[in-house]
């Protein structure tokens, strides 16, 4: 395998701890003649059953469960968890070479060129291109974050041209066969799809002005849900179900607009929920269920309220240490 070596890392001086590549070269290999061994004849019999179709969901628990161990900055349990999702790449990998597709040192290789081409401030436009860039872009970013992207969206478009040229292939008709749409991973949360489909066609030009063009959207899908809701009519579910997701949607592309990310917002939510519910747990004087609608009420209140003290005085104490 052919490829721009990535040795050319920046040498600067810096107190952070920085990788060393060897050991993890060496881990790294340690790590794959593992999995090999386990899915070989007289390995684990339940690691030589798994197909790419039965180890999937797991990618899912693991990748949440890399996102959780972030959120809460439990860096040693990060650790641990990054290596369960790496567990998986090396999975697929072993199952792809088992049945002749390919390797993790394909995988590797198709890595480090995207990785190379797509980093000419970096790496040089000479080794972005022997690495298979092909857009005509400015490696001289000074700096700039949003250079950098402009960048790397360029080149990423470059990637998906057909040789001939152009974003899709035609059909005899002349119409695409293919949609902008199709770069979105189907995959994804539902809430994160929502909105990087919305950017998508935001770029076509197809999106609401600003935020506020929203908010009537937001009445009109509620309203076409408590219609179909209104009737009680099991036949209607289908039909409720899709007024709720319109006005999921909407309410996902309003917080893109307001430069909020509703996959984020909504766990934030599930935390404070998390909070205030074992609050009221805590404080109530009897069991949850032998309370009142009116009790439940005034706990869920008392507990906001509680927690936002507690916020708010915490809050100030970091804010003190710092201009200490």
């Amino acid at each position: 395998m052919n490829h721009p070596r990535a040795d050319a890392v920046p040498k600067e001086s810096s107190a952070l701890t920085i990788t060393d590549p060897a050991q993890a070269a060496e881990l790294f290999r340690e790590s794959v003649a593992i999995m090999a061994r386990l899915r070989a004849p007289g390995g684990c019999p339940w690691d030589r059953e798994q197909t790419f179709d039965s180890i999937r969901k797991y990618t899912l628990e693991e990748a949440y469960e890399v996102f959780d161990a972030i959120e809460r900055r439990d860096f040693p349990h990060l650790a641990e968890e990054l290596g369960d999702l790496l567990l998986q790449v090396l999975f697929y990998a072993e199952l792809a070479a088992n049945e002749g597709r390919f390797t993790i040192a394909e995988v590797l290789d198709a890595l480090n060129r995207k990785l190379v081409r797509r980093h000419p401030h970096v790496f040089g436009d000479e080794a972005a291109r022997a690495a298979g860039n092909r857009a005509d872009v400015d490696a001289n970013v000074e700096g700039s974050a949003d250079a950098v992207l402009r960048n790397w969206d360029q080149i990423k478009a470059a990637e998906k041209r057909a040789p001939a040229g152009g974003n899709h292939d035609a059909s005899t008709d002349g119409k695409p066969m293919t949609s902008r749409l199709d770069s979105v991973v189907r995959g994804l949360p539902a809430l994160a799809e929502a909105a990087k489909l919305g950017s998508k066609a935001q770029k076509a030009g197809f999106d609401w002005p600003t935020w506020r063009e929203l908010l009537p959207k937001v009445a009109e899908e509620t309203a076409e849900l408590e219609a179909e809701a209104a009737s009680d009519d099991p036949a209607r579910k289908p039909a409720v179900e899709a007024e709720l997701g319109d006005l999921l949607f909407t309410v996902v592309n309003l917080g893109r607009h307001l430069g909020v990310d509703a996959e984020m917002a909504l766990r934030a939510c599930n935390r404070r929920f998390r909070r205030r519910f074992h609050e009221m747990e805590l404080a109530s004087p009897r069991p949850l269920e032998e309370l009142s609608p009116a009790e439940l009420e005034d706990l869920w209140a008392r507990a906001k309220r509680k927690l936002a003290a507690e916020d708010a005085t915490s809050q100030s104490e970091k804010q003190g240490v710092k201009q200490a």
